[in-house]
């Protein structure tokens, strides 16, 4: 008997990567069609970490909406505190103060920096490169330093305000960003000789990940991902909120590759306009109110218990001790440097609500169900250039004290809506380097 030969075929594989995979953080899942190693076909499929950030946003006041800005993007939550505070001040025609503007763009800055750091700190430690994953966390932290300080947090900081920010600037701050300005400058340049001309590092990363200025305009992309792909956009520079006008500072744009390379490269250089940007502005941005009595004297909490038991409370002009970093900068003569004045948007200083009965009366008519903000009917559209790209808020009102709908513009969707297209051709090992310049940020892209 003779054996009949039958013809070989082959088939495709479907492979689920994630959301269980550590490179997907267990919020995304890719669902693979591979021939061999090379992916053929790709489908992106989102959801797992759903936040209900909009409905959310229009069961409470104005106010709380804020603390859940922070976790759209927490890696840089200043950001998205402006970009939905933007929104509302346009509702109600507010104006914020000079210096109010300066700090906001100094912890907007700041937290980009952040963003940027564990951005490629981890992308590059999900190839292999794991000493620079180290280096880049040194000087996230010494950034991390910096906006503690500022705000008493490190992620979640809720320090914008409608009108303003929540505090001023702590003594010394200028002191303390140059010097981890400094660090952070020297850990860039050795992580610079460690990756950039890297052999491993550039055959893992340059010519994958390529998607084409056209394309990328087609899908709508901003942020570093665009300008690493040659589209020479950026808010900041070309439609210029708050103080950015007065600045000076490059747009980094790529060469041409327009891969997962040029991308690291890109928000490498913008770390470093960053610095420059957060620099003009302790150097431009005006003074604020200082004295605390009629010598200038300091006080602690210690020093102002003596003296009233004592009765020596004369020629105290201003309750500015020295507290917790919660509570420093929050004092009346700093809030009103840093916030709008009108007092049916700002929250009083700690001082005035806890020490007069104005001042508590105040915070809670602006707190209470029925009360609060009460934006003239109409709607408008706050924009900011975010870690990733352009980050919007579209508020409508209603008229009272409660959004009618509240609607967030992530940067992170368009590009995760390009994955399938950036992924096909690719080897199944070059997933997670793509997926890691990408930058997705689940918080923001599952509102």
């Amino acid at each position: 008997m003779t054996v009949t030969e039958r013809p070989l075929t082959t088939k495709s594989m479907l492979l689920n990567l994630g959301p269980s995979h550590p490179s997907m953080h267990g919020v995304v899942r890719f669902v693979l069609e591979l021939d061999g190693e090379s992916i053929v076909k790709a489908d992106c499929e989102i959801g797992y970490l759903h936040r209900g950030f909009e409905k959310m946003s229009e069961q409470g006041s104005y106010l709380t909406v804020i603390p859940y800005t922070d976790r759209l993007n927490y890696v840089s939550p200043s950001i998205n505190n402006q970009g939905y505070c933007i929104a509302v001040e346009k509702l109600m025609g507010i104006t914020v103060p000079e210096r109010g503007e300066y700090l906001r763009v100094i912890m907007s800055e700041i937290g980009r920096i952040a963003d940027h750091l564990t951005c490629i700190g981890a992308a590059t430690m999900e190839v292999g490169a794991f000493t620079a994953f180290l280096y880049y966390v040194e000087a996230r932290e010494a950034i991390y330093d910096l906006i503690e300080a500022v705000t008493g947090a490190r992620l979640t900081v809720s320090f914008g305000r409608i009108g303003g920010v929540k505090a001023d600037l702590p003594d010394c701050f200028s002191n303390q960003v140059h010097k981890a300005f400094a660090r952070t400058r020297e850990i860039l340049v050795e992580c610079d000789k460690l990756l950039s001309r890297n052999r491993i590092f550039m055959d893992r990363m340059r010519d994958v990940g390529v998607m084409s200025k056209e394309r990328t305009l087609a899908y709508s992309i901003q942020g570093p991902f665009a300008r690493a792909n040659g589209v020479d956009w950026d808010l900041r520079r070309d439609e210029p909120y708050s103080i950015y006008d007065r600045l000076e500072f490059e747009v980094p744009i790529g060469d041409g590759h327009c891969d997962n390379y040029e991308r690291y490269a890109v928000r490498f250089a913008e770390m470093e306009q960053s610095m420059r940007m957060v620099e003009q502005c302790l150097e431009q941005m005006p003074k604020g109110a200082v004295a605390v009595d009629e010598s200038g004297r300091e006080l602690t909490g210690a020093d102002l218990v003596e003296e009233a038991k004592r009765g020596l409370t004369g020629g105290v002009q201003e309750l500015r001790v020295v507290a917790d970093p919660t509570l420093n900068g929050t004092h009346r003569g700093q809030i009103e440097q840093v916030t709008n004045p009108d007092k049916h948007v700002l929250l009083p200083s700690k001082e005035e609500a806890y020490g007069s009965i104005e001042g508590l009366m105040n915070h809670f008519k602006l707190v209470m169900t029925g009360h609060g903000l009460h934006p003239p009917a109409g709607e408008a559209y706050g924009v900011v250039e975010g870690a990733n790209g352009e980050l919007g808020f579209y508020v409508v009102s209603d008229g009272t004290d409660r959004p009618y709908r509240v609607r967030c513009h992530p940067p992170c969707f368009p590009i995760v809506a390009a994955m399938s297209e950036l992924l096909v051709g690719h080897m199944i090992a070059d997933v997670t380097p793509i997926f890691g310049m990408v930058n997705m940020i689940a918080g923001e892209l599952d509102r």
